[in-house]
């Protein structure tokens, strides 16, 4: 199954500035049609997952911004359903057929933080302190109707057990997916170590990794499948390195299409990209991935006990390791 590329690299190509501390949560006050707009890029170019643009989007940083909690509500059930919209204009309009996915994305409390600390973790709070951040966002986001919550870009193995605590009883399953380098968290947790918690976790359907560079995935891939026993999700960053001090990337892209055969060999079943991947590539790895696999390689019906007879939209696919 295909996941989008970096939602910002769609909206910035789109010509919007997305430097201010909510980044491209931003625009699902200021702009909510181009929102709309870059999911349905994504979907065009034969994602069949997009996550949302609640990645930056918490009650605290839109109460920075002078953002009340019921309007803050109001935004964060937007960012799904605009992502609902993207799909219906994307089957309307673009030809796409065949179900489409949303991800309600969370980002780590560094995301929140918008000091860069999402990178690497450790913030001086307890497991029980970051479950109760990451609880109230995830309740509204469950509540809005996701497929799945993208529990993403976590970047150690704290932060990962206090998402799973707070993904407990919302009735929507979710992935869990590390920031890594090599074969430990941004944080240096040891990845397996990380990835652990996650295989007795009922609402947990695939962990992984994503916003990392290319060549950490595969080890990485096999490792969460080995722990875990369950599918994995990769969708790494494009291979460049960001330059803090020059706030700018630097150094070649890769092509994730030409790896995309091995993550799936490894264990990925969902697979896509991350920062500074764009539409061009996930079309590139959509077609790659579709000619191995078919369109939908690793779908194997809905979710169990599923009804999709009575149910208006669509279930997170049954993943098989």
């Amino acid at each position: 199954m295909v996941v989008d590329g970096g939602l910002s690299e769609q909206l910035a190509a789109r010509g919007h500035d997305l430097s201010d501390a909510l980044w491209s949560a931003r625009l699902l006050a200021d702009a909510p049609g181009e929102v709309v707009a870059a999911h349905r890029a994504y979907y065009a170019a034969g994602a069949e997952v997009a996550i949302t643009a609640s990645y930056q989007a918490t009650f605290e940083g839109f109460a920075r911004r002078g953002t009340g909690r019921a309007a803050t509500v109001r935004l964060l059930t937007a960012s799904v359903e605009l992502a609902r919209r993207a799909a219906a204009e994307a089957r309307a309009y673009d030809g796409v057929s065949g179900p489409l996915w949303v991800a309600a994305s969370a980002g780590p409390y560094g995301a929140m933080l918008a000091d860069g600390s999402e990178y690497r973790g450790r913030y001086g709070l307890s497991v029980a302190e970051l479950e109760r951040f990451h609880r109230p966002r995830l309740e509204v986001l469950a509540a809005a109707g996701p497929d799945v919550l993208a529990l993403e870009t976590v970047p150690d193995a704290d932060e990962g057990r206090a998402l799973l605590r707070a993904a407990r009883g919302l009735g929507v399953p979710a992935w869990l997916s590390y920031s890594v380098v090599g074969d430990r968290t941004r944080a240096g947790d040891r990845l397996a170590d990380a990835f652990a918690p996650a295989a007795d976790a009922p609402e947990v359907v695939a962990v992984g990794v994503n916003c990392c560079d290319p060549r950490d995935v595969e080890p990485a891939v096999r490792l969460a499948a080995r722990v875990t026993g369950k599918p994995v999700v990769a969708y790494p960053n494009s291979g460049e390195r960001w330059d803090p001090a020059a706030r700018d990337w630097r150094g070649p892209a890769q092509p994730l299409a030409g790896q995309a055969e091995r993550w799936v060999a490894a264990g990925a079943r969902l697979v896509g990209g991350c920062c500074r991947v764009g539409t061009e590539s996930v079309r590139e790895l959509a077609s790659a991935v579709r000619r191995q696999h078919g369109r939908r390689p690793w779908w194997c019906g809905p979710a169990a006990g599923a009804d999709s007879s009575k149910t208006a939209r669509p279930r997170p696919p049954t993943l098989t390791p």
